[in-house]
């Protein structure tokens, strides 16, 4: 264990709601004990003079800007589709979220 971090893995396991072995309890406490291990490890290192980003790599954005462009009104659409399409004032489509 770290000298500054220590934790209890049976409380790490319920809450992650894992029913782990013993041997598996051991493995999962020493890679989290190497996580640590490197954070510390990383937090040693001197930023004082390093620029905060927000990603390693100067990237940018090349899309399109957004632009308004014409679009069909809702009653539009709705002359054109066909009645099994159509409840209504609103557009039928197929369910995709099933009730549990």
């Amino acid at each position: 264990m770290s000298n500054k971090t220590a934790f209890n893995i049976q409380k790490v396991t319920t809450l992650a709601r894992l029913n782990l072995a013993d041997n598996e309890k051991k493995r999962l406490e020493a890679d989290l004990q190497n996580i640590i291990t490197y954070v510390d490890k990383l937090n040693e290192l001197n930023t004082e003079n390093i620029e905060a980003t927000s990603h390693v790599l100067n990237i940018e954005n090349i899309f399109r800007k957004d632009a308004v462009a014409h679009t069909h009104s809702a009653d539009e659409v709705l002359k054109v589709l066909p009645d099994s399409r159509k409840d209504g004032k609103f557009f039928k489509v197929p369910k995709v979220i099933e009730e549990s």
